[in-house]
């Protein structure tokens, strides 16, 4: 879809109350959810609105300063260019470090040698690389900052409730009771609000878990990315500024919980026969957490006069490091599709608003949870007929220089219909 509006029928305008003319009680958008999605589109959308529209954020984590994750997240080049247009990637970029290549493999956890079967350059524009390593951390800090700076109402509230209020919704929170003309749930995996306006999921469990922490290392990566896929699941070495990189390790739940319950030193011991000995000695700096994996789709991602984005919409395996980038495509499709509604005068809550955003967005999100999860059950296994036909395709994939362009530029975010943010432009 091109994102245009396709109904033979165009919106009504706007009969309500005046755009951006809300008393006190009243806000324009309501953003349930201050994660990294939420921030995101509390800047996209008060740049596309402007400084009259009241966008408020609700989250009680606003209250504790203290941000305790210690994940790092791949951000991409399109999600750089619009935390560049929003004003906020010049508070994360001295903490980023680029992904100037990345190299596959394909072994099993004991093979002496690791193959190279598929490498790539960094590049999508001459200077521009096509990800980022940016600690999740940095990247929270960064966007309430600027949220702050460009005076949106953040909360360290809860919503409760919400009802269909006219041409608005009246959300219940901690503090009293709030109308919104439009409310967007960016409340995660496990969204309340999804729940509350009945919109199913579906949904499974791949019985893998993720480690993430951070190690130090002896020598420089020199922002070389790795992904060396195992029987029980990817091993990915991603690249931090110093000799530091963020692991990504996949394994069976319960051997996952077992690694993570390990003595230091025999972790250690499972690290380095991993890892592999190219950057020299390896160390741990933050404790492995293991996270479930699982794959779930919104069998809507709109609702009356209410819209999801990111993980309230969908949640997909982190084989291909798209997780947070699919939602920062939710919200540039969003934040566009509010404001061209805004500008004409359109009730921006309106279902023909919200199905402009649904149409954007849904293929594309389908067909990346399909890849991913045909990646995962293709490489998590044991099979040697099935490893031997996956290691010719990457082989012949790193010999087609217009095919692996064609790959880059697909991680980068920049194929497709790509919303004006991710374009590096302005609403």
């Amino acid at each position: 879809m091109n994102g245009q509006f396709e109904s033979p029928l165009a919106p009504s305008p706007y009969t309500g109350p005046g755009l951006f003319s809300a008393p006190a009680a009243m806000s324009d958008v309501a953003i349930v959810g201050g994660g990294l999605a939420g921030l995101s589109l509390a800047l996209a959308l008060r740049q596309g609105l402007g400084a009259d529209a009241r966008i408020t954020l609700f989250d009680p984590m606003l209250a504790n300063p203290v941000i305790d994750d210690e994940r790092c997240s791949a951000i991409a080049a399109c999600g750089r260019r619009m935390l560049t247009v929003l004003g906020a990637w010049s508070r994360i970029e001295a903490e980023a470090q680029p992904i100037l290549s990345m190299v596959v493999t394909d072994s099993r956890t004991k093979d002496v040698a690791r193959p190279t079967f598929l490498t790539f350059d960094g590049d999508v524009a001459p200077g521009e690389a096509f990800a980022h390593m940016v600690p999740n951390a940095v990247l929270q800090r960064a966007l309430i900052s600027a949220a702050e700076a460009a005076g949106i109402e953040l909360k360290a509230d809860s919503v409760s409730a919400f009802t269909r209020e006219g041409v608005g919704v009246a959300l219940t929170t901690g503090a009293g009771s709030v109308s919104t003309r439009l409310l967007v749930a960016c409340d995660g995996a496990r969204s309340r609000l999804r729940s509350m306006a009945g919109i199913d999921t579906v949904s499974w469990s791949y019985g893998q878990s993720a480690l993430t922490f951070t190690v130090e290392h002896e020598r420089p990566h020199e922002g070389r990315a790795e992904e060396h896929f195992l029987p029980a699941g990817p091993f990915a070495l991603l690249p931090l500024p110093g000799n530091r990189s963020s692991i990504v390790w996949t394994e069976r739940t319960a051997d996952a919980e077992r690694l993570a319950g390990l003595p230091s030193i025999l972790f250690q011991e499972e690290l380095e026969q991993r890892f592999g000995h190219r950057l020299g000695w390896v160390k741990p700096v933050t404790r492995p957490r293991p996270y479930p994996l699982g794959f779930a789709m919104a069998r809507s991602f709109i609702g009356e006069r209410l819209a999801l984005v990111g993980d309230a919409a969908h949640l997909i395996h982190p084989i291909a490091g798209q997780g947070l980038n699919m939602g920062l495509r939710d919200v540039a499709a969003l934040a566009e599709a509010v404001t061209d509604a805004a500008r004409v005068g359109l009730d921006f809550g309106s279902a023909q608003v919200l199905e402009r955003y649904q149409r954007w967005r849904r293929f594309d999100t389908l067909a990346m949870g399909v890849a991913t999860d045909g990646l995962n059950r293709l490489f998590s296994n044991h099979s040697d007929a099935l490893r031997a036909v996956r290691d010719v395709g990457l082989g012949l994939v790193d010999r087609l220089p217009r095919l692996k362009g064609l790959f880059i530029r697909d991680a980068a975010g920049l194929t497709g219909s790509i919303p004006k943010l991710l374009r590096g432009e302005a609403l």
